[in-house]
């Protein structure tokens, strides 16, 4: 281990990053004391909702190396993934259409994410193997494990944490996807922290539907569209359903109202691009999809982990929210009987509009 150039390994790292297509990558260290604690308060509130995985595993989120011993160093990465046509801001304005949040529209990023950095591992590994160094380990993560993520990106210089939660980078913004690896080796951290920079400005606080953001850099995801219409299973409580709009699978609004986002680039990964025109779908179209369309349209696609149950009770609400229409309320009686927790939310949605003859 005395005979191998860290500083040399880092620059080929960065280097390889670049080949894969990661804009951006760097090194820190497994100190996450500071978060650890944060993270404690948060689930005390329960804030988490429904995601008992966030509070499961103890202390592991913020100690890297009790998910993978021997844990020295973390490489931080950073792929963009923002589809720029059509406005999103059109597709929030339209009365007809569907908005999916723009991460979910392509492939699915665990995918994606995964499979790059095992190539980049495999990358790693060659050069240790020449260099005769055969101690090398490390596993791959990108959303899929108890890790802080965000807070090692943040150390390793990829961005801070901004007053909506989320990582944002001062050249490109925040539309983009993160992944780790956590690794034995002993490398140089490369980048020294960004300044937070959000300021006095909270338009991320003003613009969410449902006062999510409770307060700077504190979200309350039992109030968060993302979580209501991917993470939660069960009803909608009424008072979050006209806020939802036509959001059906996640929400954008804390990122398109962002000033740093003004910088953000359009992703030039094909896995990103589009799938079936859920950019700009109609509402009413995704709403008469079978669970076999439904299965076969969203393979491969993180938009399968709402589930169909959950795809028609986002789609309902979204109905419900729209002008009064005669062919949305017969879509809707059409899809009564499915469950009883679709049917609640179909209801609701009928009672929205006017009652007309049909």
């Amino acid at each position: 281990m005395e005979n191998t150039d860290w500083h040399k390994l880092e620059q080929l790292i960065r280097y390889w990053s670049t080949e894969l297509g990661f804009a951006s990558t760097g090194i820190t260290n497994i100190d996450l004391g500071e978060h650890e604690s944060r993270l404690e308060h948060w689930l005390s509130l329960n804030h988490h909702g429904e995601m008992l995985y966030m509070a499961r595993h103890g202390s592991m989120r913020a100690h890297p190396e009790k998910l993978h011993p021997d844990t020295l160093s973390v490489i931080s990465v950073r792929i963009d993934y923002l589809e720029k046509t059509p406005q999103p801001e059109s597709i929030l304005a339209s009365t007809d259409l569907a908005y999916v949040s723009r991460y979910a529209l392509g492939r699915d990023y665990h995918k994606v994410i995964r499979g790059k950095l095992k190539k980049l591992v495999a990358k790693i590994d060659s050069h240790l193997v020449d260099k005769n160094f055969t101690h090398f380990s490390a596993r791959v993560f990108t959303d899929s494990a108890p890790v802080l993520e965000k807070a090692l990106a943040e150390k390793a210089g990829l961005g801070w944490i901004g007053k909506n939660t989320l990582l944002l980078n001062e050249k490109v913004g925040s539309w983009f996807f993160i992944g780790e690896i956590l690794t034995n080796l002993p490398l140089p951290e490369t980048n020294t922290p960004q300044e937070n920079r959000c300021g006095s400005c909270h338009a991320c606080i003003d613009i969410c539907p449902t006062q999510a953001i409770i307060a700077p850099y504190q979200l309350d995801a039992r109030r968060c569209i993302s979580y209501l219409t991917i993470e939660h299973r069960g009803v909608i409580p009424l008072e979050f359903r006209a806020p939802m709009g036509n959001r059906i699978f996640g929400c954008d609004d804390c990122q398109l109202v962002c000033p740093w986002n003004r910088y953000a680039n359009n992703h030039s990964e094909p896995d990103f691009q589009p799938r079936h025109g859920l950019d700009s779908a109609q509402l009413i179209e995704l709403f008469k999809w079978s669970e076999q369309t439904f299965m076969k349209n969203t393979e491969g696609s993180a938009i399968r982990r709402t589930g169909y149950m959950g795809w028609l009770r986002n789609i309902a609400i979204a109905l419900g929210n729209s002008p009064p229409d005669n062919d949305v309320i017969s879509a809707l009686r059409e899809k009564k009987g499915i469950s009883d927790m679709v049917d609640e939310h179909i209801e609701w949605a009928i009672q929205q509009q006017p009652a007309k003859a049909i």
